[in-house]
């Protein structure tokens, strides 16, 4: 029975996958696999792990050749777009692309299409300026920043949303300009680009580190908006200040939580383990007797041996916790204050 579509199929349609031991029927596959290069996505993974599929895999398991060629250009661009000397031509319906390496020097470049021949500017990738100097291209309103959004009117007919809050939800890639729509449904504004594997910011379309959401950027896990600077400057003043009664206040709480909360969890996590307790009568062996003090023996020996380590965990914690916090507190947060 294929784990996908739930049909019992002949073993024959289950292909071997050379990455996982998985295995799904060939129609759901190709299922599959359709909708992932219909969306772009080149590093399509299992249907049942995150274990990546091989190129020759998805061309072998793609039905039609033109997906084929669909999924050999996208692998072909996301290459080039992570190659940071590449430069796309900027001409209307053309997608050739320049591999310009050392031509900071001599920044006129030609498009090397039959027919095209367009000259245009390595540094800022737009139609060759001989007499100007390079003017940075300002992003599509609606495209870049959400505060470059017309407001929403209020009075919106019928649940009908404007043309704008759709808008408000595309977004480029900071790394490969590729357009980028995100549901409004609450999800995280952690992004990653299908196209390139770009992870960035929803808020600040910045290339961040996992950390960047922890950082005083301003930028939030869920917010709508990045924090103004006026708001960001008062929270990073407040931390500042307040870090040490908020440090100690969290160390007060956690020492006796952890010094008498593991003793009680162990307890009760080996008692619950033991079952429910034996009620003796009088007719019965003497060995369930036995059993009942093997119960309360293994209860105390938990308990004494939780009693014993939960002190070393709770130093090690606050030993390594404390420093740490302060270390971000009147480390990073403090740079960032005086930047």
């Amino acid at each position: 029975e294929c784990p996908l579509c739930l049909l019992p199929q002949p073993p024959e349609a289950f292909p071997t996958l050379a990455s996982c031991a998985h295995r799904s029927c060939q129609a759901c596959l190709e299922q599959y696999l359709r909708l992932a290069v219909s969306e772009s996505r080149v590093q399509v993974s299992c249907p049942h792990c995150p274990a990546a599929l091989q190129p020759a895999e998805v061309r072998r398991l793609l039905p039609e050749p033109a997906l084929c060629d669909k999924y050999e250009e996208f692998l072909l661009r996301r290459l080039l777009v992570a190659d940071p000397s590449t430069r796309w031509c900027p001409a209307p319906d053309c997608s050739y692309a320049v591999l310009a390496h050392g031509c900071a020097e001599c920044p006129r470049l030609t498009c090397g299409r039959e027919g095209c021949g367009t000259e245009f500017c390595y540094h800022c990738r737009q139609p060759w300026h001989p007499d100007g100097p390079c003017v940075p291209v300002l992003p599509a309103p609606g495209l870049a920043t959400p505060t470059a959004q017309p407001a929403q009117p209020e009075d919106s007919a019928h649940g009908e949303a404007p043309a704008q809050a759709e808008a408000e939800d595309i977004k480029v890639c900071p790394r490969c300009s590729a357009f980028i729509m995100k549901i409004n449904d609450g999800s995280c504004n952690r992004m990653n680009c299908t196209v390139c594997g770009c992870l960035f910011c929803w808020l600040c379309l910045r290339e961040i580190s996992d950390v960047h959401f922890l950082s005083p950027s301003g930028c939030t896990f869920w917010g709508k908006r990045p924090w103004s600077r006026t708001r960001r400057i008062l929270w990073q003043l407040g931390m500042v200040l307040g870090a040490p009664m908020v440090i100690s206040l969290v160390a007060g709480i956690a020492v006796p939580v952890i010094t008498i909360g593991i003793p009680i969890y162990m307890g009760r996590k080996v008692l619950a383990g033991l079952g429910v307790p034996v009620v003796l009568l009088p007719d019965e062996p003497s060995s369930l007797c036995l059993s009942g003090c093997q119960q309360c023996l293994s209860v105390t020996s938990s308990v004494l041996l939780s009693l014993f380590v939960s002190p070393i965990i709770t130093a090690v914690t606050i030993g390594v916790g404390v420093p740490l916090m302060l270390t971000y507190v009147y480390g990073t947060v403090v740079l960032s204050l005086c930047r």
